[in-house]
């Protein structure tokens, strides 16, 4: 298995604490490290000019408390400077398993 390091975004949304319902959403980046587990590609066409490039690619990383405590919120996962979207997260402790997806656009 190849070695993986890099940066999960995270999209957390909270109250305001000055105003009573205005919900804020912040997008938080954290470092983590794990490993490939699983590399795939495929090319989506469409009637349009360019296909899409969808990966499904699954990554093992080694989750902090903050990653238990926040992976529902989490969105996208960058690697080869591309962001690409996390379509389906397992808990398996002390690891989550991420399954990545087409290009996030978010």
């Amino acid at each position: 298995m190849s070695k993986f390091s890099g940066v999960i975004g995270y999209e957390i949304t909270y109250e305001e604490p000055e105003y009573s319902g205005k919900w804020v959403t912040k997008t938080v980046k954290r470092n983590v490290h794990g490993e490939i587990i699983k590399r795939s590609r495929r090319l989506e066409s469409e009637p349009k000019v360019n296909d899409n490039i969808n990966i499904s690619n699954q990554f093992s990383i080694v989750a902090d408390p903050f990653a238990y405590a926040h992976f529902a919120e989490m969105r996208y996962l960058e690697w080869h400077g591309a962001k690409w979207r996390i379509s389906d997260i397992s808990v398996e402790y002390p690891r989550l398993l991420l399954t990545v997806g087409g290009v996030y656009n978010g």
